[in-house]
């Protein structure tokens, strides 16, 4: 099955050709999860991101992580994420530690994983693809700095 109108309507692939889209979905991995189930946990390591087929994903931090150790927080549903959405992306980037969790909110959810080495191997084999998705991904991190710093300055008035 193919998932290149799903990968037109990603973010960080705006501007890939056709035929630059169909190299991306060679390396893509589809998987299915069950309302409920967690796809990876947060200060887990990541190598991988992914996109959204069919379905919702919703992205959640634990304040324990960084709180003071009473546990007594429930996790925080900071956004919810639907079909053509990607996360993950820092992987690409910075292979450290995740920074949240996400979890299937709907029903069911189909999404295609991209593993950070098929990636990045893709990028260096192909510079124009290179230049495009880490162009729109910097845009992206910008976009998502300005919510947060925009979100920190709300919780401080």
């Amino acid at each position: 099955m193919s998932h290149s109108y799903v990968l037109e309507q990603v973010d960080i692939f705006e501007d890939l050709s056709p035929s630059q889209l169909e190299m991306v979905e060679k390396i893509c991995k589809q998987h299915n999860f069950n309302q409920g189930e967690v796809i990876f946990e947060e200060n887990s390591p990541s190598r991988e991101f992914y996109i959204i087929t069919d379905g919702e994903v919703e992205i959640q931090i634990d304040p324990d992580t960084i709180g003071d150790g009473t546990d007594a927080h429930e996790p925080t549903t900071i956004a919810i994420l639907r079909r053509g959405q990607s996360f993950g992306e820092v992987a690409i980037i910075d292979p450290g530690i995740r920074s949240a969790s996400a979890r299937c909110r709907s029903e069911t959810c189909r999404l295609l994983e991209i593993n950070r080495d098929d990636f990045v191997s893709l990028l260096e084999s192909d510079y124009q693809i290179g230049y495009i998705v880490m162009r729109n991904f910097a845009v992206d991190l910008s976009l998502k700095i300005r919510q947060t710093n925009l979100l920190v300055r709300e919780s401080l008035m």
